[in-house]
């Protein structure tokens, strides 16, 4: 994810970088969502590999844009491609967008765009 706050650090955009668990804290991940829009935040980037449940679930509990990476991963029989398939199968209601696996700073660009919907 050093990719997206690169890019971002290097647009002059705040921005928070936790590391959170749908399997391990679904808990802290659904306060954390339900929490983002009140904190000034207005685009989540959540990347996750294996399974990749993270967007998905911030995307549940949370009305703001949520771009999803897939990550490779050394413990991943599909080099990544199991995060990405996990990423784009949302069910319909919890949109997610995703970008190419390890593909943060893409996600980063997005994000900007997305911002700059609302501040010319």
């Amino acid at each position: 994810m050093a990719g997206a706050m690169t890019e971002l650090d290097g647009r002059g955009i705040q921005h928070e970088f936790n590391v959170l668990s749908a399997h391990r804290d679904p808990q802290g991940v659904a306060d954390y969502a339900k929490s983002a829009a009140g904190r000034g935040i207005r685009v989540l980037i959540a990347g996750a590999g294996m399974a990749a449940a993270l967007p998905g679930v911030v995307a549940a509990y949370s009305e703001l844009p949520v771009i999803g990476v897939p990550l490779r991963s050394s413990k991943s029989v599909a080099d990544g491609l199991d995060a990405l398939f996990s990423i784009v199968q949302m069910p319909p209601g919890v949109p997610v967008a995703c970008v190419s696996i390890d593909g943060s700073r893409n996600a980063a660009v997005l994000a900007a765009r997305i911002l700059a919907l609302g501040d010319p």
